[in-house]
């Protein structure tokens, strides 16, 4: 029998709390995840044939203890450790958290987790990878096709990962001042999930949107657990928004479509509501942080009727106290864009002479494309059909070379175009999204 969506979803959501609490209890993250593994296999057969327990989470609790007790019980190496196991009783052991402490076991086990995935002995990739697999629940297939690699250097990545965390030595559970501290990590990591989900960094595809999704999901359970925490707030509401924007972020074949040119009536109104209704509540709380200012500068473009009366003089004035308290050569890029709407291509593009010095900047690609942009403006057509084809030669996005192509074709002799605003369709994501 296979199980419902309601089944599936709630699986997927017991997951990552099953997961923090055994890796609490227990600290052997590959065992307790392939414990917790075989309880969800075990209750995705036996959950639509007998029905989902009264308390599921409690059910899934017990089977990965058993399980967890099995695989140390057939491994005579770690029979000291099965020994300790079985010295807990059912009551602290095999039931489920109570209706007054079921809220504070979910907080500490999901961010728990979350800060164990971003280890800082690990790498970017690394985390992002981790985060995925042990608290988004992703498949390895789904994160390796998420990242265009083989399934193979995928699972390979995942443990050395896990290896990683291993040599490093746990305590569990974290001091409260260790996780926050690893706050900002945990966010930074969610916020390149997304990113990656948003536009892909290689391949035909636009971006894998059950990325964006989980990006989401989790970023909404790490506000659930920390409501008070103003940036939290705001990554979520940057997400919002800016996936707001998804079903027209393509025309017809499967083009991009920049976002001063797409039909805004195709945004998704529910989340550009939700967007800016807990960014309303954020900025009332005191310092704004990063991602609060990128949330307020998509939250400017979500509530425009057209690029026209979009109110560029204040996205410019957010951009430079972005670029005060995240200095950053992608928020410099972002914030030429914005410069060009309310003083003219030429201010822009001075200010993008500035980027050349930065290493990674002058080989990525979008600053090529945004100066052909602003050459455009400018009606500088043989400079601009110039920088476009540097910023195709230079793209491993298949989708946005399409793009850039179709830029060059408009600006051959005997075509004319009048150019739109040149805002990239993304949040100001670091270049290296490694």
């Amino acid at each position: 029998m296979t199980a419902s969506p309601a089944i599936e979803d709630l699986l997927r959501e017991l997951a990552q709390q099953v997961l923090g609490l055994l890796v609490r209890r227990h600290r052997e993250f590959d065992a307790c995840e392939d414990a917790v593994q075989e309880a969800l296999l075990a209750a995705f057969v036996q959950w639509p044939e007998k029905g989902i327990p009264d308390n599921p989470k409690g059910w899934l609790v017990t089977v990965a203890t058993r399980r967890l007790a099995d695989a140390w019980r057939s491994d005579s190496a770690r029979q000291n450790r099965e020994s300790t196991v079985f010295a807990l009783t059912p009551a602290d052991e095999l039931r489920a958290p109570g209706p007054g402490e079921e809220a504070a076991a979910r907080g500490d086990d999901t961010l728990t987790l979350l800060s164990l995935c971003c280890h800082p002995v690990l790498s970017p990739a690394s985390r992002m990878a981790l985060t995925l697999r042990a608290v988004g629940g992703l498949t390895t297939s789904q994160v390796a096709r998420a990242f265009f690699v083989p399934d193979a250097t995928m699972a390979q990545r995942i443990s050395r990962a896990k290896q990683r965390i291993r040599e490093a030595g746990l305590d569990f559970p974290l001091p409260p001042e260790e996780e926050r501290e690893r706050l900002p990590v945990v966010m930074h990591v969610l916020y390149l999930i997304f990113n990656e989900g948003y536009t892909a960094s290689f391949g035909a595809d636009l971006g894998p949107g059950d990325l964006t999704r989980e990006a989401i999901r989790l970023t909404r359970e790490l506000h659930g657990r920390l409501p008070g925490d103003a940036e939290v707030a705001g990554l979520l509401a940057l997400m919002l928004l800016t996936e707001a924007r998804r079903p027209a972020r393509t025309g017809p074949g499967g083009i991009l479509v920049p976002l001063a040119e797409q039909d805004r009536g195709r945004w998704r109104q529910d989340l550009i509501d939700e967007g800016t209704a807990l960014l309303d509540r954020t900025f009332a709380r005191g310092p704004v942080g990063p991602y609060q200012l990128q949330a307020a500068i998509a939250a400017l473009h979500d509530e425009a009727k057209s690029s026209e009366d979009t109110d560029w003089k204040q996205i410019l004035a957010l951009y430079h106290l972005l670029e005060t308290v995240w200095p950053s050569p992608v928020v410099q890029l972002n914030r030429a864009v914005a410069l060009a709407m309310v003083r003219g291509p030429h201010a822009a593009l001075e200010l993008l002479e500035t980027l050349e010095a930065d290493a990674r900047m002058a080989r990525h690609h979008r600053l090529h494309a945004v100066r052909a942009h602003l050459l455009t403006m400018a009606g500088d057509a043989a400079g601009a059909r110039a920088a476009f084809e540097t910023a195709a030669r230079r793209t491993t996005s298949l989708l946005e070379r399409r793009y850039l192509e179709a830029r060059i074709e408009e600006l051959s002799p005997g075509l004319t175009r009048r150019p739109g605003p040149a805002r990239p369709d993304a949040p100001a994501a670091p270049c290296d999204r490694s």
